[in-house]
């Protein structure tokens, strides 16, 4: 059940009725039963799975709490930590070893008969395990008490909005708020819903349309001419946003009309002015994951500058490989931490030359300069991210260097010409959209101007959610495209 179908609008309307129409000591229930038949519309079989992952870590944690000893405490900690990251690398990552090692062992000229397993990937688990992971070893630090309700520890690791592609709310959040009386309150519904529009127009109408253009460049890139590839790697990176930042937005959306609150996974990330400041915005619940869970254990930037650089890269790597089976995604996140790394070298430097320039003195354009020079390497990493392979994201960076000329007999210019020709109505729909998405953007960037719209007069508010309606019936698509993030 997709979240951009019908389907799940009536999932979610009848939940929500039967949520607000029953007593408040059965409600928790109610959205455990609605998160476990969302999770068997996808595959039933991995339901099993989802429930036996919850069993062992409940225990795990009440386990970790009441060890009487360091050692029992740790071994505890570490059967639940295997058991997540175990399940993981068997479905998401024994396929890509098997192929790896194979490669190397040709590569080496040795015969080694490896088997190739590839499982089916069961929806959601990248998300599910970190965020067990991050309760398990909460719970170990002593920064979070053991639930000791089975049903509310199961509701947390399957909370339906969050379930298949997060945000990944801590357990210090997310639990306490199961235990808190929740009522109907008619602002927060309303904000909830209107929130839960916006993901659906992010997605169904910027997202899709873009997503046309992009997939007939990306699936035959050496058919295409630089202007092309570039034009097509400029719309992807706003398709990634809006597809995934819509679904943060349906997903905190949803969970805001059941009266619960969840972290926010984006904020306004091409508006960033560095690379640093670019991962402080975008996928947040995951960034700050990987900062608390395995940057700062590793050490983060204590001792010298050359441990700290190893420990941003390892970060990304890891970053990089969770998001898929494939080096792809391991190229995306070297990446980016070769981007952070040199940002923070280079900093002092940048800082002079600005000065040198007179940019210092012009902070607005400075400023935008940064943005823009931000935004071009973030869409040029995301080359990679999006590439089905290695092999065509090297061809795509080739084509973007010397594919400035001809192109099937054609300037570079009548090609790019031809293809928004071609594509007139998705590149338009997708142009108007993105124009407004920003300049929501630059209103939310404002609070009085925010607050004016969210407490103004229902005939400035009311017009803008009928125009949005209006745009996902009229130029969305229901169900015709998962969303991105629910392959990881």
């Amino acid at each position: 059940m997709l979240f951009n179908s019908l389907d799940f609008l009536i999932f979610f309307a009848l939940t929500a009725i039967g949520f607000f129409a029953i007593p408040e000591r059965f409600r928790w229930a109610l959205l455990l039963l609605a998160s476990y038949v969302l999770y068997m519309s996808w595959e039933p079989a991995y339901t099993v799975l989802l429930a036996a992952l919850t069993l062992f870590n409940y225990y795990a944690a009440l386990r970790i709490a009441r060890a009487q000893s360091v050692r029992e405490k740790k071994t505890a900690l570490i059967l639940s930590l295997l058991s997540n990251a175990g399940l993981l690398f068997l479905f998401k990552y024994l396929g890509l070893f098997s192929l790896s090692v194979q490669a190397l062992c040709r590569s080496l000229n040795m015969t080694v008969a490896i088997p190739v397993v590839s499982l089916a990937l069961p929806v959601g688990i990248s998300f599910y395990t970190l965020k067990i992971m991050n309760y398990t070893v909460d719970v170990y630090r002593g920064k979070v008490e053991p639930e000791r309700r089975l049903g509310f520890f199961a509701l947390y690791a399957a909370f339906f909005p969050q379930l298949l592609a997060g945000p990944i709310d801590r357990a210090a959040k997310l639990l306490p708020q199961f235990h808190e009386k929740t009522g109907f309150d008619y602002q927060r519904v309303r904000d909830g819903l209107a929130l839960m529009l916006w993901g659906f127009f992010q997605k169904m109408v910027i997202a899709d349309n873009l997503a046309v253009m992009v997939d007939k460049v990306y699936d035959n890139p050496a058919l295409h001419g630089a202007p092309v590839l570039a034009l097509a790697s400029l719309l992807f990176t706003f398709q990634i946003y809006c597809d995934f930042s819509g679904y943060s937005d349906i997903a905190i959306g949803a969970a805001r009309v059941f009266g619960y609150k969840s972290m926010q996974n984006f904020d306004r990330p091409y508006f960033s002015a560095s690379i640093p400041e670019f991962w402080r915005r975008w996928h947040i619940s995951l960034s700050t994951w990987f900062r608390d869970y395995l940057y700062i254990p590793l050490g983060g930037n204590r001792g010298s500058r050359a441990r700290w650089y190893m420990n941003l890269m390892i970060v990304f790597l890891v970053s990089g490989l969770w998001h898929g089976a494939n080096w792809t995604f391991v190229v995306w996140g070297a990446i980016h931490g070769c981007f952070y790394v040199i940002s923070t070298l280079t900093l002092g430097v940048r800082e002079r030359i600005a000065v040198l320039t007179g940019l210092a003195r012009v902070p607005s354009v400075h400023k935008g300069l940064r943005v823009a020079i931000t935004f071009c390497l973030v869409t040029f990493a995301f080359i990679f991210f999006r590439a089905p392979t290695l092999s065509h994201g090297v061809t795509i960076v080739e084509r973007l260097v010397t594919g400035w000329g001809g192109t099937f007999g054609q300037d570079g210019a009548g090609a790019l010409m031809a293809f928004i020709r071609s594509n007139f109505f998705e590149f338009s729909v997708g142009l108007l959209s993105v124009a407004l998405m920003e300049t929501v953007h630059l209103v939310q960037d404002r609070p009085k101007a925010r607050d004016m719209f969210r407490s103004g007069p229902a005939w400035v508010r009311w017009p803008l959610y009928y125009g949005l309606i209006a745009a996902v019936l009229l130029l969305g698509s229901f169900g015709s495209r998962q969303f991105i993030y629910f392959q990881f």
